[in-house]
């Protein structure tokens, strides 16, 4: 037994892209994680919840637009399989 950590039964597989666009809200700032780190705590804490709500957005309107496209696909497969009987 190598770690004492489990196996996480679920994976958050959306935390890439939210590493992503941190990262991407950060840079639009004129920061990385580095420089963050170096802020006062004053200016680090408004910053990262800044970034943190950026990215919940984008991944909202990810996860809306996936909701969309699979509507879409499902009303058409519908759309054929009544279409062939």
């Amino acid at each position: 037994m190598g770690t004492d950590r489990p196996d996480p039964i679920v994976t958050d597989v959306q935390a890439p892209l939210e590493t992503a666009l941190i990262d991407e809200f950060l840079r639009s700032r004129g920061y990385d994680h580095t420089s963050v780190r170096q802020l006062p705590p004053e200016q680090q804490e408004p910053l990262m919840k800044q970034a943190s709500a950026y990215a919940s957005g984008k991944l909202a309107e990810v996860e809306a637009r996936a909701h969309f496209v699979q509507g879409i696909h499902g009303d058409v497969e519908d759309a054929e399989r009544t279409r062939h009987k």
